[in-house]
């Protein structure tokens, strides 16, 4: 009985040894320098981030002296996507709200909000909830709402991002980015929208009334929420889950209680029109898309070819996202995996709404600390707007969210090799040798 106890203690040896390795391995003088070039890569990374918000900052500062922003040189408000936001807002406000689901009475809306008349009609593509934000703006001068629609928005939506990386400096990661200038330019909501989905994931496990909640808000862009039924349901977040259904709910009958449930009609008849006009009868839409679909249009694919590659993208990316949120990796990856997906699997994506992958990349700095790679990769993911001067197509989301699945999937499928390699290293410098069990014919003696 002596033999066999001292075979399982020797047999549980080798265990606790190699989780010392595993800390030796870590603090190595190798892996010390790999820290050492991660954190200068880091530091030059942060200083260019912190430059480009800079030039952002003296561009838009330009482009208002250049009357090229905002206002133009008359002192009326250029026509961009924030015209439409206010003057839905004040067809509300007037007791309209139906009339901005018109594309008429809203562009004699529009006119009349700009000053002089122009031929573009612009779109109102958004549900009857976002009424109370734009009823809300348009109480402001349009100049005083269009700024604190922008500021407002990003500083939320930078708090959010400082809070996920638990770093400071991560604030900048809101603000830095192209496709948080391109969305500053046009008015567009692309910060309320990554303010959400990051409160959601922030406050998922430890408050999943409050989450679902934030999630119902979601709806006022629904296309974007599709792949989290998906997420919570094999993930287990049912608490959650119910919840969102219970705020998507009340948040629908209330929008109809203020503004009247006759306005879901048209709005569900807008969504039928601005999908067939963004993916098939005004070719003036296709550059902009960007999804899958968008950029094999542009390539003159097929319409039906483009469908179903687009589909089989869409089916892959909610299979992905169900097989990572049901599997045991750390919720910081799933939290990024699913920011990531939602760009690629829907059809009609635009170009400021990859403000999601702002969570993602944070959430990704909280799971590990950048390492070189993470941050060349990074860097990709910002310069993808560099699309934009092919006039073809500009597939920026398509280049980003590869650049930000290169960091996500070796960090899913590399992280035991990883932790292999490093307990050999160490087994090979320090001369270990695992201890040999006794044979059973000793231990029953």
């Amino acid at each position: 009985m002596e033999s066999c106890g001292r075979s399982a203690l020797t047999a549980k040896q080798p265990r606790a040894v190699n989780s010392t390795l595993m800390t030796t391995a870590v603090s190595s003088p190798a892996g010390a320098v790999r820290n050492r070039t991660a954190s200068v890569a880091g530091s030059l990374v942060l200083a260019a981030v912190s430059g480009i918000g800079v030039a952002f900052a003296v561009t838009v500062t330009i482009m208002c002296g250049l009357h090229k922003w905002n206002f133009d040189a008359r002192g009326y408000p250029i026509v961009n996507d924030f015209v439409s936001f206010w003057s839905a807002g004040r067809l509300a406000l007037q007791g309209h709200p139906l009339w901005a689901y018109d594309p008429h009475l809203r562009h004699a809306a529009d006119v009349a909000t700009v000053g002089h008349p122009f031929a573009d009609v612009r779109g109102w593509w958004y549900p009857p909830l976002f009424l109370f934000i734009a009823a809300a703006l348009a109480l402001l001068p349009y100049a005083v709402a269009f700024n604190v629609m922008n500021t407002v928005t990003l500083l939320i939506c930078g708090l959010v991002t400082a809070a996920i990386a638990k770093r400071r400096e991560a604030f900048l990661l809101a603000a830095a980015p192209p496709w948080a200038m391109f969305g500053i330019i046009h008015g567009q909501n692309q910060f309320l929208t990554a303010s959400i989905v990051g409160g959601v994931f922030l406050t998922l496990e430890r408050r999943p009334a409050l989450s679902g909640f934030l999630l119902g808000l979601l709806s006022y862009k629904p296309h974007l929420g599709v792949l989290f039924p998906i997420a919570l349901a094999f993930g287990g977040y049912w608490r959650a889950f119910a919840w969102a259904c219970a705020s998507t709910i009340a948040l629908t009958v209330l929008s109809g209680i203020a503004f009247g449930f006759d306005t879901f009609l048209p709005f569900i008849h807008g969504l039928t029109i601005i999908g067939t006009e963004a993916t098939s009868t005004v070719p003036g839409y296709l550059p902009t898309l960007q999804s899958l679909y968008g950029l094999l249009r542009c390539l003159d694919v097929p319409e039906n070819v483009s469908w179903v590659l687009q589909m089989c993208l869409s089916v892959a990316c909610a299979i992905a996202v169900a097989r990572l949120w049901s599997s045991k990796a750390a919720f910081e990856m799933k939290a990024a995996g699913l920011a990531t997906a939602i760009p690629l699997s829907i059809p009609f994506f635009q170009a400021y709404d990859l403000a999601l992958l702002t969570i993602a990349l944070a959430f990704l700095y909280r799971h590990r600390a950048f390492d070189t790679r993470d941050w060349i990769a990074t860097a990709c993911a910002m310069l993808s707007f560099g699309t934009f001067w092919w006039e073809t197509s500009h597939p920026a989301a398509l280049v980003a969210c590869s650049a930000v699945a290169a960091i996500i999937l070796p960090r899913l499928f590399g992280s035991d090799r990883e932790l292999e390699r490093a307990g050999e290293n160490v087994e090979l410098r320090l001369g270990y040798e695992p201890p040999l069990l006794p044979d059973n014919s000793l231990a029953l003696e």
